[in-house]
């Protein structure tokens, strides 16, 4: 069935705008399963947090000081990103360096929230990431915190992928190849949440954004739940 209504949405979708908005937070496996959604629906692919975390990587980089918001915001409009949009592909380079390993350091990790809730930072690469959306004529997959609501509420579908807090911590775990200890780990995971969401809510599903867990759920079939929320939610306009 799942295929039959995945077939039956590539029909529909020809020629069309198709915004995938997933959000969710950190360890719920969005990035994974939006980037194979992108592939399998044939769409460009949009990882907003890889651009918080290299606009951190320039500050700590430059010397600029997280705490001063004035700064960061200054540096959000003067470092030079660029990062793959195809789910095939993963690059993020800032000024011509690649930081695509660099900018997934715990250090990064650690510093990355001081950066996303910094308002007038997080206002310019909302831009940005609009922008790329228009770029690739509104047929994207695009995931991180504040998407469903804030960067593209206007998105044909609307999901919310969460998990929870021990699978999550499981999970980034593994992402990371056991490098981090469970101190480390919480830091990254819950302690990341509760900084980010001062600023925005990705915990609770606004209306009209469908709710995926995938607590129980493995890779396939987080992926497939997806394509089936995608499909069902279209087959409904």
């Amino acid at each position: 069935m799942t295929q039959e209504l995945l077939e039956s949405m590539r029909a529909l979708r020809i020629g069309r705008p198709l915004v995938v908005a997933i959000d969710g937070p950190s360890g719920s496996g969005k990035s994974s399963v939006s980037k194979e959604v992108a592939r399998r629906l044939r769409l460009a692919y949009l990882d907003t947090g890889a651009m918080y975390r290299a606009l951190t990587w320039y500050c700590v980089t430059e010397g600029i000081d997280l705490e001063d918001g004035a700064a960061v915001e200054q540096a959000s409009r003067d470092f030079v990103l660029e990062l793959s949009t195809s789910p095939m592909e993963e690059y993020v380079r800032v000024g011509g360096v690649d930081v695509t390993d660099a900018i997934r350091e715990p250090a990064i990790s650690s510093a990355v929230s001081a950066v996303a809730t910094t308002l007038g930072a997080r206002t310019e690469l909302i831009r940005r990431q609009r922008d790329l959306i228009e770029k690739h004529h509104r047929r994207m997959v695009v995931e991180g915190r504040d998407i469903t609501t804030v960067v593209a509420p206007g998105a044909e579908v609307r999901m919310l992928l969460t998990a929870s807090e021990e699978a999550r911590l499981r999970r980034r775990g593994i992402q990371l190849g056991g490098t981090q200890n469970a101190e480390q780990l919480a830091a990254q995971v819950t302690h990341r949440d509760a900084k980010d969401s001062t600023v925005v809510n990705f915990t609770q599903a606004a209306s009209g954004v469908v709710t995926l867990d995938s607590s129980d759920l493995d890779f396939e079939q987080t992926v497939d739940a997806a394509l089936v929320i995608v499909t069902k939610v279209l087959n409904r306009d």
